[in-house]
């Protein structure tokens, strides 16, 4: 539960933290295309190239970074072994038989190692990238970042600002639900609780007493804050003003002329350069 970064914000100074939020979402939006664009590995290493500028420039730990692909670890295995074992072909990329084992309808050859290889630094990339927005991007950030891309729907009277709220509440409470979780496993283990022996349905009776306290504290911190929104006489989206406009810089030029190059990158890799995939 502490490896899940989503909503999770570093706090440092750095040029991409200082990038208009709006463009960091399209920006995020272009990077996923760009990866599902990819057909060869040239692509894949044009993401991940990209995605190390990032990194390096938004100050962000590479220890914190990668932790972000601990929580969806056993998703990549899971789906990497699947392919794995049923992703049959012909294809030899390099020397020795096509096909190394292949019993019934399983089967382990060169094109399902590739494939699988593939599909892992396809989803590692995007969630690694998914990660960086919320790294270098306040809650409040986000939601005016959201705001902003929505505001063509103001015009048929669509509550944008409610639902930009709405998305950045969420985004912000899951790391504290994680916490709170965490906290009541702990409480309960301290009276007793064994949540490792016995089968599977035994596991899952045992998660019951963390699952009824975490739903009280999580309608009760809603609770609160309706209330501290009510106290500060908070009434939506209509006639509110800003404090922090969003404004276009030098920064932002930079990084929607490399979400550009990107994917056009990406597009022509995969048109004139042969590889794998």
């Amino acid at each position: 539960m502490k490896d899940v970064s989503f909503g999770q914000y570093y706090p440092v100074k750095s040029f991409v933290h200082n990038v208009n939020p709006a463009l960091k979402i399209l920006f995020l939006i272009a990077y996923i295309v760009a990866i599902f664009l990819a057909k060869n590995f040239y692509g894949l290493a044009a993401c991940a190239f990209v995605l190390i500028l990032i990194v390096a420039f938004s100050r962000v730990p590479l220890g914190k970074v990668l932790r972000s692909v601990r929580g969806v670890l056993f998703l990549v295995v899971f789906t990497a072994a699947i392919n794995l074992l049923f992703h049959g072909g012909d294809e030899v990329y390099w020397k020795g038989p096509a096909v190394y084992w292949q019993w019934k309808i399983f089967c382990v050859s060169q094109a399902g190692i590739v494939f699988s290889a593939f599909l892992i630094i396809r989803l590692v990339l995007l969630v690694t990238c998914s990660s960086m927005l919320t790294y270098t991007t306040t809650p409040v950030a986000l939601t005016d970042g959201i705001e902003a891309l929505l505001t063509p729907l103001k015009w048929i009277r669509f509550p944008v600002h409610e639902l930009a709220l709405i998305m950045s509440i969420a985004l912000r409470f899951i790391p504290i639900l994680m916490d709170e979780t965490e906290r009541i496993k702990n409480a309960q283990k301290a009276r007793g609780a064994d949540f490792e022996k016995g089968g599977l349905i035994k596991k899952v009776r045992s998660f019951v007493p963390i699952l009824v306290p975490l739903l009280l504290s999580a309608f009760r911190r809603a609770d609160e804050l309706g209330d501290a929104m009510d106290a500060r006489c908070y009434t939506g989206g209509k006639k509110r003003t800003k404090y922090k406009k969003l404004r276009f810089s030098w920064r932002d030029g930079i990084a929607f002329f490399l979400g550009a190059v990107l994917i056009a990158g990406v597009v022509l890799m995969g048109i004139y350069l042969r590889a794998p995939l």
